[in-house]
């Protein structure tokens, strides 16, 4: 009976109803997609640090990232191997050589972290062997009589490898994609000039452009501007294990691209056993042992075991290796679960000032259900079910709102080009894929009915405070 008048008396005032339903739905619809895009954001960070940077636990010698020291290298005939391989939840494992070094071309050079892979075994750990730019080469696949080297974008681009030229078949790409005559006269103005580096080339065409038609255009001039040399050289230069300078010169294999601006400006890989070679390190010894696990969730009792079976090495798991990452995704449930009570927090306000407003106009007919023997409880659970159905109702409809714009959104992501440059410094990829989970939706719903508990508390105490005698005569 309670519940059933409970519900008619929402209706009673349709339109101040709607209004409460509809800033509820508006504030949830806001906090899912929210949630979801932040959500997504982290696990494309999560997962582009395991697949492509640094996977789920490194060793490396005692005090080796302390000093960087080339000496400090573990032994392949060593007891490491064995030791880690019988673990159970270990999917694999990558040995590395590294050395510290100057990338340089002719006009152009950089200090870089030169890494000695073996191609095959790597792609086994890691997803970088897809993150190759289309025309810019592959993966080591290819039979070479030069000694081959991959680098990341941003690094190529500070090397003056990858260029920016504006010429006819540029031109023709961007009529062909729908851009406006006039901003093709504008550009044609530099074409056939090769500009060395990105700065250079976007000063110009933003000498060329207005701040409106670089927003439209701007990211699509840039994307066809783009260019690569093939069998492009450059020369690492870098200490051998006896503190003699090495150098020597490296064709091109490919050019990355992980949005990670820092590591792309610092790490070049090349083939282990060329490095070993030039470097006069023992084929046989490494830097790094890298280890990927089967499930996530095993990291911390992994890293444990292994600290136990091998006491003399420096062992570090992601969380340890990328402490910010670790907090994010340790807190993330958290900070969810404190964004979206802020919100209902906000939208209680509105449900109790719309609560208070019942009460007063309902003065007389609480008055006579008072006189009539309706007690206490029956009352407060009156006012309180008309508070909980309409956050409920607002609620629910703002989460399927909020999910079914998660979905539409996550086919073909959100792609925020024109900030791609400040997120990827930070290693954040500017295309998101908004991202969220049932549990996340099963808090909501438990938050919203708190709210709307909370929010009947004081007009529910309001209205069992009145006087049935008094509030009879109330007109």
């Amino acid at each position: 009976m309670i519940w059933k008048t409970a519900w008619k008396n929402v209706w009673r005032n349709r339109i101040r109803s709607l209004v409460v339903i509809a800033s509820v739905t508006i504030g949830i619809f806001a906090g899912v997609f929210a949630v979801a895009f932040m959500n997504g954001m982290i696990v494309q960070r999560f997962d582009a640090a395991i697949d492509e940077e640094i996977s789920h636990i490194q060793i490396t010698g005692k005090d080796y990232i302390l000093n960087n020291d080339p000496q400090i290298m573990m032994a392949g005939e060593d007891d490491i191997i064995p030791a880690i391989s019988g673990l159970y939840g270990v999917n694999g494992m990558v040995q590395r050589t590294l050395v510290t070094g100057i990338a340089a071309t002719a006009s152009k050079s950089a200090g870089v972290q030169i890494v000695g892979i073996v191609p095959e075994k790597e792609k086994e750990i890691f997803s970088l062997y897809k993150k190759i730019i289309p025309g810019t080469g592959d993966y080591f696949e290819r039979e070479s009589k030069y000694d081959l080297a991959l680098i990341g974008q941003d690094l190529a681009k500070e090397l003056n490898i990858i260029r920016f030229v504006i010429d006819s078949a540029s031109l023709k790409k961007l009529e062909n994609q729908k851009v406006p005559a006039e901003i093709l006269d504008k550009i044609s103005v530099i074409s056939g000039k090769r500009f060395p580096n990105e700065k250079k080339f976007i000063s110009t065409v933003t000498s060329i452009l207005s701040k409106s038609e670089l927003r439209e255009y701007g990211q699509l001039v840039k994307k066809e501007a783009w260019s690569f040399r093939e069998n492009s050289r450059m020369t690492l230069t870098f200490l051998d294990k006896d503190n003699n300078q090495v150098s020597a010169v490296f064709r091109i294999a490919g050019i990355y691209d992980i949005k990670n601006a820092m590591f792309e400006q610092v790490q070049v890989f090349v083939k282990k056993d060329v490095l070993c070679r030039l470097a006069g390190i023992d084929e046989n010894s490494f830097h790094q042992l890298i280890i990927r696990l089967n499930d996530v969730n095993q990291t911390v009792g992994i890293t444990n075991e292994i600290r136990t079976r091998l006491p003399g090495l420096d062992v570090r798991n992601w969380k340890e290796l990328q402490p910010d990452l670790a907090m994010m995704t340790d807190y993330v449930h958290q900070i969810y679960g404190l964004f979206m009570g802020i919100i209902l927090a906000a939208l209680a306000f509105g449900i109790i000032n719309t609560m208070l407003m019942v009460v007063l106009e309902r003065t007389k007919e609480l008055g006579m259900l008072a006189a009539i023997g309706m007690n206490k409880r029956r009352i407060f659970s009156m006012i309180m079910l008309e508070s909980v159905f309409l956050s409920l109702i607002g609620g629910v409809v703002g989460m399927i709102f909020g999910w079914l714009s998660v979905l539409l959104s996550a086919k073909n992501g959100i792609n925020f080009a024109q900030y791609a440059e400040g997120m990827e410094a930070f290693g954040y990829s500017a295309h998101i894929f908004p991202e969220i989970s049932l549990s996340f939706f099963i808090l909501i719903t438990i938050l919203i009915i708190i709210t709307g508990i909370a929010s009947s508390v004081y007009p529910a105490l309001k209205a069992l405070r009145l006087d049935p005698a008094e509030a009879i005569r109330t007109e």
